[in-house]
């Protein structure tokens, strides 16, 4: 929310902290200056003398000031004494940079649906990288996408070794198709049917001074609304493990474009088959010893056993509480978006010189 009065045009924004307090950011800018600033909110702060020092550490400060140099001004100003509960620095951050539109929440974009669509898998990870880039231009709504598989598949992150993390003589047995895709992460295997597995695109003014750790719970927020419908108490096991007290349901990753589009997708196990996936990737030792068990069987906890419903019962959910947060629309992949995947498919993704970057 803007005003103008006089030579100051004066600016609201809000911040809801993920388990925490509201932070609302009431300011003006004068002169491309920070001006006027009002820190307030539902949030406890000791001694009440530390208020002043964070509006006036804010006060002066230029309006492009980035959500990074804005929370150290913050922390910086703050007395030694003094005791932040249920916010922080960056949570004022957020709040002030939502007021001055650098940062955007969730009800500033409309966004769209496309369901399950079959593809090839090199084409599902080609797609995320067209639609990535087209959000990140603009020339696309924020959009979550959910996959379907027509082939066993295993998709490996970035980073990762083909050597080190494939088993050549299981991907042959079971006729495996083996992607890279462009985030981080570990190495996902999938068959039709045994997975649920969604992308969403979005700016990455919608993340705008979140860490890296907190931008995946928050991105997230909705599928953990959607587990709570199926009667799954699920929560973030940091970095992006996504698990119940019976054990890892699903993984996320993330990779961030320089035209500033954000790519979230997380795979949820429903129907996993833990032996062929066992003899397919290279599940080693270090790998698991961070996870305080023996086999690599128990590491995924599939969501059919959770929920005895169907996979696409559980997905129908998940959409329609996106639709119910967001007032998204459902939409299909155009021929223009196929035809892009296909041509990146062709100059990238179906080359060895991708898939085997890092051998």
């Amino acid at each position: 929310m803007t005003e103008q009065q006089g030579n100051t045009e004066h600016f609201h924004g809000e911040y809801k902290v993920s388990g925490g307090k509201l932070v609302v950011a009431d300011l003006g800018v004068q002169q491309g200056q920070l001006s006027e600033v009002s820190i307030n909110g539902d949030f406890f702060l000791e001694p009440d003398e530390a208020l002043d020092d964070i509006n006036q550490a804010l006060t002066g400060l230029v309006a492009d000031t980035s959500a990074k140099d804005l929370a150290a001004a913050v922390q910086g100003g703050l007395r030694a004494d003094a005791v932040l509960f249920g916010f922080s620095a960056e949570a004022v951050a957020i709040a002030v940079r939502r007021a001055l539109k650098k940062a955007t929440t969730w009800a500033d974009h409309d966004f769209e649906i496309i369901p399950p669509t079959p593809l090839e898998t090199h084409q599902h990870v080609a797609l995320d990288e067209v639609l990535t880039r087209q959000v990140g231009a603009g020339l696309r709504k924020p959009t979550l996408r959910f996959w379907e598989w027509e082939a066993p598949s295993v998709v490996i992150g970035s980073f990762q070794s083909m050597r080190n993390e494939v088993d050549p003589e299981g991907v042959e047995r079971f006729g495996v198709t083996v992607v890279r895709r462009i985030s981080g992460g570990g190495a996902m295997f999938m068959e039709p049917g045994n997975a649920i597995t969604y992308s969403l695109y979005v700016p990455q003014s919608l993340v705008d001074g979140l860490s890296f750790a907190d931008s995946y719970p928050f991105l997230d927020a909705w599928v953990m609304a959607s587990l709570q419908k199926l009667g799954i108490a699920a929560n973030y096991v940091p970095l992006n493990d996504i698990a119940t007290d019976q054990g890892k349901i699903g993984g996320a990753a993330q990779k961030r474009t320089s035209n500033g589009g954000l790519l979230h997708h997380v795979t949820m196990s429903y129907d996993i088959d833990a032996d062929k996936m066992t003899q397919v990737l290279r599940i080693g030792r270090e790998k698991l010893s961070d996870k305080g068990i023996a086999s690599a069987k128990k590491r995924v906890d599939p969501l059919r056993r959770q929920t005895g419903l169907a996979r696409e019962e559980i997905i129908n959910v998940m959409m329609e509480t996106f639709q119910e947060l967001y007032s998204a629309s459902v939409i299909e992949l155009s021929a223009r978006d196929i035809e892009a995947t296909d041509d990146l498919v062709r100059a990238k993704f179906g080359t060895e010189a991708w898939t085997y970057r890092v051998p």
